[in-house]
């Protein structure tokens, strides 16, 4: 993958100086002169981008040009962005060998009158790169294959568990300059509800002190993926994070076959969240109504709710995952909230759950941005704001990759499949559970809009939700106008077996 613009000609010379100034190949850089094999080539990225996870380095290097045997910079006749494997570009066909997918790039410099190709690779960071069906290390300045040294496998095994996504690195070698031109600094002071510093040591060292800079004495500043994830100016310029950036869809009617629009999102989430809530308020269909002679508009949803599956769809992505991210898509009668990644609570708890945070350092700065919660009540909220509002409860789907939350526009009892009147009964159980006060006929009524001579359609739902086995009775021996009913992980028969 190659970078979407070239740094500047003196910025690549000063890259080179510094791996020449190593002395010597390492686990992390690697010379050649005119070797451009395709196997060769992919097999180098795979072992120096894992020993540049075991290094902590932030980038790996292999550069064509340094004769092998004394260093000697002689400069090179390889071209990689003509080079082709079987008709596919090289870069595609190396792409394509390597999983997970990781950041390179090629980029020519001239360098003491001589052409230099220099390849910069990112380090590995979720598990190790294989390409093909192998994975390598460098062992010293030796290629191997990763499961012939067991010792290595082990510690980079115990490396991933220990690093966070994060807090890898977005985008290196950047100046102080490049730094606050990247990130929104102003909207970060903003959020925090701090004052902007006079001077940018001020502004860097907050931004540092919050992990979102870092200073590497090999690759300059380095913004890390939080950073630009929260505040980046502009997710294009991040080309690992650009399929990170929020995509929001507006669809003709019920399905996906006509699409009225598309926007993808431009800022961080912390930078840019009141501007893209404002935008999916505003793609929003509404309904009118009639009081009297007074027609009115109402919006569709609850703004309360939509800020919450908004945030939650942003905190709670697997970021670890690539070639996705987060996704709103609006339909004429729904809005679906998708998410890279399963979700680390069963759906059917996320009323009562505590909070799990899969990216804490996120979490942590979205809340303490006020963006949202971190205390599990976020769902609590958008529970209780459907029901208010007479909406039909939310459905929870999860794929192989993927959790989808989608919010239903108002629809009369009468309309509600057999499935949904269900998850109606259920989510009112578990909301009624958490705040202490257990659903009776009396409750659900109030929470389907049926009238007290509707008692009996209120009873026929919740047989119907007890043989689904979603509720069970509180008190089993209580009269029929005395029942109270909890969702089924609150059975009070299971708990005093346990």
């Amino acid at each position: 993958m190659q970078d979407v613009a070239m740094p500047p000609e003196d910025d690549l010379a000063e890259t080179v100086d510094r791996i020449l100034g190593q002395g010597r190949e390492c686990e992390w850089i690697e010379f050649k002169e005119n070797n451009d094999d395709p196997q060769e080539i992919g097999e180098y990225i795979s072992a120096l981008a894992n020993s540049a996870a075991l290094e902590g380095r932030t980038r790996a290097y292999l550069v064509w040009g340094i004769r092998d045997r004394d260093h000697a910079v002689v400069g090179t006749t390889v071209d990689p962005s003509n080079a082709r494997v079987k008709q596919e570009e090289l870069t595609n066909w190396l792409t394509r060998q390597l999983q997970p997918h990781v950041y390179f790039s090629f980029k020519e410099v001239s360098y003491l009158g001589e052409r230099l190709v220099l390849m910069e690779i990112a380090p590995a960071s979720e598990r190790p790169i294989r390409f093909g069906t192998d994975e390598y290390i460098r062992i010293g300045s030796y290629k191997k294959k990763l499961r012939d040294h067991p010792d290595h496998e082990s510690r980079l095994w115990r490396f991933f568990d220990a690093t966070s996504y994060e807090l890898g690195v977005a985008l290196d070698n950047q100046s102080l300059e490049s730094v606050t031109e990247l990130l929104d600094y102003p909207a970060y002071f903003h959020a925090m509800r701090l004052p902007l510093p006079e001077t940018r040591s001020l502004i860097i060292e907050a931004l540092e002190s919050e992990k979102y800079i870092r200073h590497d004495t090999n690759s300059g500043w380095c913004i890390t993926n939080l950073g630009a994830i929260l505040f980046a100016r502009d997710m294009s310029r991040f080309p690992r994070l650009s399929r990170k950036a929020t995509r929001v869809i507006e669809y003709n009617g019920t399905t996906r076959t006509s699409t009225r629009r598309e926007q993808e999102g431009v800022r961080g989430y912390a930078a840019g969240f009141a501007g893209l809530m404002g935008y999916v308020q505003d793609s929003l269909p509404e309904r009118e109504s009639i009081k009297g002679a007074v027609r009115e508009t109402h919006t569709m949803y609850p703004e309360l709710a939509l800020r919450e599956l908004l945030a939650n769809t942003l905190i709670h992505q697997d970021l670890n995952l690539g070639g996705t991210g987060p996704t709103v898509e609006i339909f004429d009668d729904r809005i679906e909230f998708t998410n890279p990644g399963k979700p680390l609570v069963a759906p059917e708890r996320f009323i009562d759950s505590p909070p799990q945070s899969r990216n804490e350092n996120l979490a942590s700065a979205m809340r303490r941005a006020g963006l949202c919660e971190e205390r599990g009540s976020g769902w609590d909220k958008i529970a209780s704001t459907i029901e208010v509002s007479q909406l039909p409860a939310p459905l929870v789907e999860v794929t192989d990759v993927h959790t989808r939350v989608v919010m239903f526009a108002h629809r009369p009892l009468s309309a509600l499949d057999g499935e949904s009147r269900l998850r109606a009964v259920y989510f009112h159980a578990a909301l009624q559970y958490v705040s202490r006060t257990p659903m009776s006929n009396s409750t659900l009524r109030q929470r389907l809009g049926l009238s007290d001579r509707q008692a009996a359609q209120a009873s026929r739902l919740i047989r119907e939700t007890l043989d689904a086995g979603l509720i069970v009775p509180l008190d089993p021996a209580a009269g029929p106008k005395a029942m109270r009913y909890v969702p089924f992980w609150a059975d009070p028969q299971r708990q005093s077996l346990a």
